[in-house]
């Protein structure tokens, strides 16, 4: 019998995004299969201290186990926390230099960050595994990176011709500098009521809907307490319909779904805290939008180049039928009743097979980028 495949996975982080990190955390060990994976727990605190680990022999049944929050389970100190990904430090002078060259030098033979947010999906994390020459899963610097950033995300939408709502953004040196010019193109352009997110957070987070100039300029500067640009949208009457992408170059679409927020809109309120928004799988929609809805998510995984898994989400206009992609979640929720698995499972691709999945496709897509050559001319 084959050696069992070894997953350090990370969860926790400095996100505000963090408890339900380790909710995923939870659900992924009670989910993996321990005759087939070996885990070892890689826990980042709300202020970026590292805690891992010896390799479990089964789920860890709380929060406390996760956390290392117990004397018998504290974990490797901060210091040493990194040693199995990086194959520990060693010193000549004041240099750090790292032992290790890749995942069979560090006794992994992939990474799944479980991590939300920033520091989580927005290329960080992915930058450090990749210095590592570590397969992981889900999407690379690049698409993780645009993913997270709202104005870029949409940039590279446009240039790929994908229906969008109108927008405009900012930085808060520019809105300082000129806020008349800005508050007279955004009602002009954009008008009322409007939506005004910071450019790169997740979770709906400082997210506010503005019906005039008053509420507008608030809008503006609360969504600036959590970023340096701002990014202000229309408000369009519609549903909003998600759909789960998966694969590597040539990746597949699960069946759509619908969020019935219990909110005026979709923010942190709706998503976590009151219990009450509602998912409907499959979404009631033509078999034609359907369709459509799915060839335009997988457009919007090829065009920011991503890899293993994505969520993407749409509106559906109310009256007229028209669909505008909203964005990418390069890392969504993956409690078995978070939206992502259950769309697969909808598909007819459960909780288990998905996990399966998801370590296939880090590992080929990290095979393939070790066949690529690289040379230069030294002269």
């Amino acid at each position: 019998m084959s050696r069992k495949i070894r997953i350090g996975l990370i969860y926790g982080g400095k996100s505000g995004e963090h408890d339900v990190s380790l909710q995923t955390a939870l659900a992924v060990m009670k989910a993996v299969d321990f005759t087939k994976y070996e885990i070892t727990p890689f826990y980042i605190s709300k202020k970026g201290e590292w805690r891992s680990g010896a390799p479990l022999l089964g789920p860890a049944e709380s929060r406390e186990v996760l956390t290392f929050s117990t004397g018998a389970d504290a974990g490797a100190p901060a210091s040493n926390a990194l040693a199995p990904i990086f194959g520990g430090i060693q010193t000549k002078g004041d240099v750090a230099i790292s032992t290790a060259s890749g995942a069979e030098d560090v006794g992994l033979d992939v990474v799944f960050p479980l991590l939300h947010g920033t520091f989580g999906e927005d290329g960080t994390i992915q930058g450090l595994l990749e210095m590592a020459n570590i397969p992981y899963v889900g999407a690379g610097v690049l698409a993780s990176a645009v993913g997270m950033d709202k104005v870029m995300m949409k940039k590279v939408f446009a240039q790929e011709g994908l229906p969008q709502c109108i927008f405009r953004h900012f930085t808060r040196t520019e809105w300082e500098k000129n806020r008349a010019y800005h508050l007279m193109e955004l009602e002009t352009a954009v008008g009322y009521p409007c939506f005004v997110k910071p450019a790169n957070l997740g979770s709906s987070v400082g997210i506010s809907k503005a019906r005039n100039q008053e509420e507008l300029i608030a809008a503006v500067a609360f969504a600036f307490q959590y970023d340096r640009k701002v990014i202000v949208e229309e408000n369009i009457d519609a549903r909003e319909i998600e759909v789960a992408v998966l694969g590597n170059d040539e990746p597949i679409a699960s069946v759509v779904g619908e969020i019935v927020s219990s909110n005026e809109f979709y923010d942190y309120k709706a998503k976590y805290l009151d219990g009450k928004s509602a998912m409907v799988i499959p979404a009631e929609i033509s078999q034609e939008i359907s369709d459509e809805v799915r060839q335009l998510a997988t457009r919007a995984f090829l065009a920011v180049d991503g890899s293993g898994l994505s969520r993407v989400d749409f509106f559906l206009g109310k009256t007229d039928q028209k669909i505008y992609i909203n964005e990418i979640n390069t890392m969504p929720g993956f409690t078995p009743f978070s939206m992502y698995p259950l769309l697969w499972q909808e598909t007819g691709k459960p909780y288990k097979e998905l996990l399966d999945d998801l370590i296939r496709l880090a590992l080929e897509r990290h095979a393939a980028k070790q066949n690529i050559q690289y040379s230069f001319d030294a002269e």
